[in-house]
């Protein structure tokens, strides 16, 4: 039974919003889910003691602080280096940052054969490394700057 003014048109037109409106709804939960048993599966590869902390070599030459500049100008803060560090908003990252643009895993802080790589971890925003957005892992040194969201990092020795 159609309602009185409204054409067939309309009604397919709803339709098929309504089932892209679905497909899109799997597409991001199964995206979801696969990368959360992505990040399952990196923290058990990596040697992960029992309260999930990285049982990692000590890190390569290179930087051993991170200056983190807050969003709106607010006070930074020096957090030291380790081997290998998960930014976000998670609880379980080991650069914690409160930031609404930055995803709950949004990047990692790693050192690889004597040298320090940033990547991004499949972020909502995207990881920039000096005004550059990542598309692969990059080499940072001392003096680059990390954007996630709107929180800076800024690397020194």
């Amino acid at each position: 039974m159609i309602a009185a003014g409204v054409t067939p048109f309309a009604l397919s037109a709803l339709k098929y919003g309504l089932f892209a409106l679905l497909v899109l709804f799997i597409w991001r939960s199964m995206r979801w889910v696969v990368r959360g048993l992505n990040v399952e599966a990196n923290v058990a590869a990596s040697g992960a003691d029992r309260r999930g902390r990285k049982q990692a070599p000590a890190p390569p030459a290179g930087p051993s602080m991170v200056m983190v500049h807050p969003p709106g100008g607010g006070k930074p803060r020096a957090v030291k280096v380790a081997a290998s560090m998960t930014i976000g908003r998670a609880p379980e990252c080991e650069l914690k940052i409160e930031d609404t643009y930055a995803s709950q895993q949004h990047a990692r802080l790693f050192g690889k054969n004597g040298a320090w790589y940033v990547e991004d971890l499949g972020s909502t925003n995207g990881t920039f490394v000096n005004d550059q957005k990542l598309a692969s892992p990059a080499m940072v040194q001392p003096g680059d700057s990390i954007r996630i969201g709107t929180t800076v990092l800024e690397l020194r020795r």
